[in-house]
């Protein structure tokens, strides 16, 4: 997961990071940091928790500089602490360097066994230092020479922003696995913007340009923008469709594509493949709310907000710790008595991990009077670990991984639970918007569906069980 922002040529920089790292904060909210550079010299503040929290206005007035970039994590390889914060930045041999990454790198232990042997040291467990240590030790000159010949040492999933005295360098995987997009701030031709999701650009007010390609480097400098492509990559587009499902803030545009119109199709889908004879339709929130409107009008089931959700707390996907999930349920949604008191009433969520988070929300419906509980979602079972860029257990965890439908419908204290199949799932992706992301593409539609499906686009070595970290437990 995690959110990447970045500024080149403007003298606002840090406080125009600022913004377009509040925009991203549903993509991370362990810790947010931002360097900038005024032409000598990097600049850094990183700090624990929201944006917000982390940064104040003396802070932001002592990141000086035309260029900048900017992060928030949530945690996949390396714990959540402030040593893991991003963007890294040193010093070495030819100068200054920064680095921002959304995604995970599959063999990044390997290299880092590799370079520890070698007398390399690194201050924090994140997978991203191992590139900041390639890119130091690369022989070539020009920096992004040198980025290439470290990313031609790692695998998996990478948007990643590296910022120079004097550049900033926009890297894409050449399977286009996590998004990145690029934008242009208003009344300048060279001021140039790059996010995660270009709903970071609604809240500047820039302009949307076009995706960053698969397997595509920009270089900004004094020179201008130029767009190189990593030597050696074959480009196979596997965007994340699970963005569409849940990550992505609905009023983004992912590969040509609306979320918030994905998402409704996504419950239309699940109103054909599993409805459900009810009074009323409610969404968990906030993710479940399109596809829920979208099963309501497909069956012509009355749509209510049922469950009001306090926006003074985080999502508890991505809550660090589990004492703060088990708890978050509670915390984070109510219901509406009044909407479910003796109701047959479907219940719209995006997805089941292991299911003691659909479990305690089902409960809380039929305590505040639901006759029936029928849990819809709006995704295929989740069966397998996503090991590039998202925090999900081990595949013993996963509750789908060894369970039926019927079986997990039980667990849940569900009255019925019905999935969204894969096919289905895909072709309303395909449904929505132009051509987008790996059209093209036969077989696998363009897209890493592996969470669900087990078709890993990245063949490699799972890590040992040490490394995966909790999602919300048990």
């Amino acid at each position: 997961m995690c959110g990447v922002f970045g500024v080149f040529g403007n003298g606002e920089a840090a406080n125009i990071t600022y913004l377009g790292l509040h925009a991203l904060q549903h993509r991370g909210q362990e810790s947010a940091g931002i360097v900038t550079s005024d032409g000598e010299q990097l600049h850094a503040h990183r700090a624990m928790g929201l944006v917000q929290d982390a940064f104040k206005q003396e802070q932001l007035a002592e990141l000086t500089g035309r260029i900048a970039i900017g992060h928030v994590r949530y945690s996949t390889a390396g714990g959540s602490h402030l040593r893991n914060a991003q963007p890294l930045a040193v010093d070495y041999a030819k100068g200054s360097l920064a680095v921002c990454h959304n995604g995970n790198l599959t063999n990044a232990d390997e290299i880092r066994a590799e370079l520890e042997a070698k007398g390399s040291i690194f201050s924090s467990t994140a997978d991203t230092e191992v590139l900041v240590h390639l890119v130091a030790r690369s022989k070539e000159i020009a920096i992004e020479d040198r980025i290439m010949d470290a990313l031609s040492r790692v695998e998996g999933a990478y948007s990643l922003l590296f910022l120079t005295e004097d550049s900033l360098v926009v890297v894409r995987d050449p399977m286009g696995i996590r998004p990145l997009c690029l934008g242009l701030l208003p009344g300048t031709r060279d001021a140039h913007v790059v996010a995660s999701e270009p709903c970071a650009f609604d809240l500047i007010g820039a302009e949307f340009v076009r995706d960053v390609e698969p397997g595509e480097i920009l270089v900004l400098d004094a020179a201008g923008m130029r767009s190189l492509r990593l030597p050696g990559a074959r480009v196979e587009r596997h965007a994340c469709i699970f963005e569409y499902v849940y990550f992505a803030r609905p009023d983004s545009q992912l590969g040509g594509r609306s979320v918030y119109e994905v998402r409704k199709e996504l419950g239309r889908a699940l109103a054909r493949e599993a409805p459900a004879e009810a009074d009323v339709v409610i969404p968990v929130p906030d993710s479940g709310v399109p596809s829920a409107i979208g099963y309501a009008k497909a069956l012509a089931l009355p749509f209510e907000v049922g469950l009001i959700r306090s926006h003074y707390v985080g999502r508890t996907f991505i809550e660090p710790q589990q004492s703060i999930r088990h708890f978050g349920v509670k915390l984070k949604l109510n219901p509406v008595g009044s909407i479910l008191k003796n109701k047959r009433v479907v219940v719209i969520d995006d997805s089941i991990v292991r299911g003691t988070t659909s479990r305690k929300i089902v409960k809380m419906v039929r305590d505040a009077g639901a006759r029936e509980v029928h849990l819809r979602i709006s995704s295929p079972p989740t069966e397998w670990p996503c090991y590039y860029g998202i925090d999900t257990p081990t595949r013993r965890e996963l509750i789908a991984s060894s369970h039926t439908s019927d079986e997990i419908a039980r667990y849940v204290t569900a009255d019925s639970l019905g999935y969204l199949s894969l096919e289905g799932m895909m072709r309303a992706v395909a449904a929505c918007g132009e051509r987008g992301e790996g059209d093209a593409h036969p077989g696998g539609g363009g897209f890493c569906h592996a969470c669900f499906s087990g078709a890993y686009a990245i063949p490699f070595q799972p890590s040992p069980s040490k490394r995966q970290l909790k999602l919300v437990g048990v």
